[in-house]
């Protein structure tokens, strides 16, 4: 990927000059952590899980700092190059096929453990967007995970990754998140979860938007690009997680959506390059597998 052609984006938070954050050590706190990812997989919510670890307080506060990461930093200035050109995308996109200005989101690097405006967050819990605060948040060290965990390397499988949760952006910018929230509210686990996967998709399907003109445009992709981001956004479905970490596949467990379902409408998006062709709450045949 030709990230380095990008422009830097000025929204970047550098977060990890306070040390490492809350300390986390001992077993206590690896089965804390673990337990986390367990639960985050399985469809609840982490932060219940992390808030173990500590208070609050002993997290370092995200909107205290505005710092800007350093320019000798190869893998802050990818991410400011990536959140650039997501910029760029959205501030042409939004205005034209909906009459929206777009307002950029902050991107937090931290270490460890932060604390924004939706509660704990933590390395465990993988990447990360608070529509609380509108912040992105991501500990780097998900990108080396990315690659020998997951088992999807690459530039443009990590840019994937940082276009998928600026997507929950465009989602909040656009009322998509309020609405599924509200929804969600009166709503069983099982139905809520239904709700949460359509709105990932979604996100996948933006990011797909976002590569689109990424390569259309400014001619950021290289060959291979496309498979490294499709393959990273296999590894991450739902189902392939739950083969990985447990015996069976619940599928009304799913948060995120199945491999396959992540593959398509990331591939839509990049096909397409069109807002319009991201409504995965009215698809027909989106809603035949996801509640079928």
């Amino acid at each position: 990927m030709r990230w380095k052609l990008g422009r830097r984006s000025g929204n970047v938070v550098d977060a990890r000059s306070g040390g490492r954050g809350l300390r986390i050590g001992g077993m206590g706190s690896i089965l804390v952590l673990f337990g986390a990812l367990v639960v985050w997989l399985m469809g609840g919510n982490p932060m219940s899980v992390l808030s173990l670890l500590g208070s609050p307080g002993a997290a370092p506060q995200a909107s205290s700092s505005n710092s800007q990461p350093p320019p000798d930093d190869p893998q802050a200035d990818f991410v400011a190059r990536i959140l650039g050109d997501t910029e760029d995308t959205w501030a042409e996109l939004l205005p034209r096929e909906i009459e929206v200005s777009y307002e950029p989101a902050k991107l937090v690097l931290y270490r460890d453990v932060i604390q924004s405006a939706c509660g704990t967050g933590s390395a465990a819990m993988g990447p990360f967007y608070c529509p609380g605060d509108r912040r992105v948040y991501l500990d780097l060290s998900f990108f080396d995970q990315l690659e020998r965990r997951f088992g999807a390397p690459g530039d443009f499988a990590r840019a994937y990754v940082i276009a998928h949760e600026v997507g929950h952006h465009i989602q909040t910018l656009l009322g998509t998140s309020q609405e599924v929230r509200a929804k969600q509210a009166g709503l069983s686990r099982a139905a809520a979860n239904k709700l949460s996967v359509r709105q990932e998709l979604q996100a996948d399907c933006y990011a797909g938007v976002w590569a689109h003109h990424a390569k259309t445009q400014r001619n950021l992709l290289e060959p291979g690009d496309l498979e490294e981001g499709l393959k990273a956004a296999s590894a991450i479905g739902d189902d392939t997680l739950q083969r990985k970490t447990q015996s069976t596949v619940v599928p009304e467990s799913f948060t995120h959506g199945s491999s396959e379902q992540r593959v398509s409408w990331f591939r839509r998006g990049f096909e397409q390059g069109r807002i319009a062709q991201c409504d995965t709450f009215t698809d027909a045949k989106e809603a035949l597998a996801i509640d079928g």
